[in-house]
């Protein structure tokens, strides 16, 4: 089976992208990942070859980042579906399978599991706020968005589901259709800012439609294509997941933290951090030795910080 992978990123996001690149790779992918981003290329991205549409940096040998420049004002989170269409109308119509990965995330498990993964339906990550049962206030609030715009509610679910990842199947690519629709229904209707993915009101105002993630676990529940979930252990939201971390908000991202300080502000190294740190040196260099030095003893002390701070309150 043939499978890509795509991220988006913008400003100092490389650094996401270059160790979920390295985390893949070591555990197996190889192929092509898709790199959409605006602004620079990342400064490790050295000795680029210009292709149709993009420019492709070598990672190492089998595996090969493809850059496309992009010019949309949605925020990227808005810009998943689009991006995962476009690559199946324009770069890569090929393939079997594709997989979005946030630039936030690094990867923990064997890549023949995705593989294995996505053949039995769309593959999901529980969220960190995962019970929401089919009859909940939101969960209903949505249902009456799309009905009011001629949808059909196909299927109840009692989860909620993480949007910084999903691989999709080309059987169920119908899936990202629909979620470009709904996304752009909700613009059409005011409840959502393209731009501004968080819209400081849109948690709190009917009918509820918080950022990309909310709009893809809506067009879930009206297809009956078969999807695949895992629990919010599959990113490290609880403890007992071998498959990926994620960093998300309100975390500091792993390449912006300081982890001695912020262990001495009660929060210790987490998953995220150290998975980071553990893929940041190959095969694509992102820092100096000078720096992966101190990173690590940054790492060691912040952990032990860590552990010395729940002995104590214990």
């Amino acid at each position: 089976m043939l499978t890509t992978v795509c991220t988006l990123f913008e400003k100092d996001y490389h650094y996401g992208v270059g160790v979920l690149v390295n985390s893949l790779y070591h555990h197996g992918f190889r192929g092509v990942v898709w790199a959409g981003y605006r602004g620079n290329l990342p400064p490790w991205a050295k000795s680029v070859k210009d292709g149709e549409g993009y420019q492709e940096f070598s990672v190492a040998e089998g595996c090969v980042i493809r850059f496309v420049k992009l010019a949309t004002p949605k925020h990227f989170g808005f810009y998943k579906p689009d991006f995962m269409q476009e690559l199946w109308d324009k770069y890569c119509p090929e393939v079997d399978a594709i997989f979005y990965f946030d630039p936030d995330i690094v990867n923990k498990c064997r890549w023949d599991f995705y593989q294995g993964w996505v053949k039995r339906g769309i593959a999901l990550c529980g969220d960190s706020w995962y019970s929401v049962p089919a009859n909940h206030p939101r969960r209903l609030a949505w249902i009456e968005f799309a009905e009011s715009n001629g949808f059909v509610c196909e299927r109840q679910l009692d989860y909620h589901y993480n949007s910084g990842f999903i691989g999709v199947h080309r059987n169920y690519k119908s899936i990202v259709v629909l979620w470009q629709k709904l996304i752009s229904l909700g613009e059409k209707a005011g409840h959502s800012n393209l731009q501004d993915l968080y819209r400081q009101n849109s948690f709190h105002t009917y009918p509820y439609l918080y950022g990309d993630q909310t709009y893809l676990n809506l067009a879930l529940m009206l297809t009956l294509d078969p999807i695949s979930p895992m629990g919010p252990e599959a990113m490290d939201f609880i403890p007992g997941g071998t498959t990926m971390s994620h960093a998300t908000v309100p975390s500091v991202k792993p390449w912006r933290k300081k982890l001695i300080m912020s262990a001495l502000e009660g929060n210790s190294p987490n998953w995220a951090d150290k998975g980071y740190w553990k893929h940041s040196k190959t095969p694509i260099e992102l820092y100096s030795p000078a720096m992966l030095l101190w990173k690590k003893l940054d790492l060691l002390f912040g952990s032990a910080i860590g552990r010395f701070i729940r002995r104590a309150a214990i």
